[in-house]
C-alpha cells in the first residue's frame, strides 16, 4: 500500500513512523514531510494548503490512502477533496474539522449539545470584552478564534494581562 502524510510537525512524524512499521505500507510520502520522515519515507516538497497539487499527486502516484495530520488543510477541505475524487482518507471532513478551526463554534457546539465545557463569552468588540472580563475569575483563559497553529491562547494572570491581550487580539 502506498500511504501519503501531509503536514511537517512532530505528530506527522510519529504518524509515519507508526505507519512503516505495518508489512502492509510498501512506500510512504509525505507532503512536505521533515527530515526526520525523510529518513524512513519519501518527503514532497509542496504546501499542505495546495490542495489541487496534493490531489494531483495521490492521482499521479496511485495512492492507497492519505492521512491528513495538520488543522489547516482539513479545514480547507482536504479530505472532502480527496473523498470527492474517490480516494481514501484519514482525516475529518471540512464540516467536521470546524471543531477544531474555530473556538467559538466549538463552544457553541458544546454548549447546544450539553457537553461540559468552561463558561465563556464570545465578544469581538474591545469594549464588550474588558466588560465581560469582571464575570470572569483570574486565571482566565483567553482564546482567539480560528486557526492560531497553537499561538491563539493566552492565561492571564491578572487583569492588567487580560486587557493587554484583549486588546491584542482585537485592535
Amino acid at each position: 500500500m502506498k500511504v501519503l502524510v501531509i503536514g511537517s510537525g512532530g505528530r506527522e512524524h510519529a504518524i509515519a513512523w507508526s505507519l512503516v512499521k505495518s508489512d502492509k505500507v510498501d512506500q510512504l510520502y509525505a507532503w512536505p514531510g521533515n527530515p526526520g520522515i525523510a529518513q524512513i519515507g519519501e518527503c514532497v516538497e509542496g504546501s499542505v494548503e495546495d490542495l489541487d497539487g496534493i490531489l494531483a499527486f495521490v492521482e499521479a502516484h496511485d495512492i492507497d490512502l492519505t492521512v491528513i495530520g495538520p488543522e489547516v488543510p482539513l479545514c480547507m477541505g482536504l479530505a472532502d477533496k480527496l473523498e470527492n475524487a474517490g480516494h481514501k482518507v484519514f482525516g475529518p471532513r471540512q464540516k467536521a474539522a470546524t471543531l477544531e478551526g474555530s473556538k467559538a463554534f466549538s463552544k457553541d457546539f458544546m454548549a447546544r449539545h450539553n457537553i461540559p465545557t468552561a463558561k465563556y463569552e464570545e465578544v469581538t468588540e474591545l469594549s464588550d470584552a474588558y466588560e465581560k472580563l469582571s464575570e470572569f475569575s483570574y486565571p482566565v483563559v483567553i482564546k482567539a478564534d480560528g486557526l492560531a497553529a497553537g499561538k491563539g491562547v493566552v492565561i492571564a494572570e491578572n487583569e492588567t494581562v487580560a486587557k493587554e491581550t484583549l486588546k491584542e487580539m482585537l485592535s
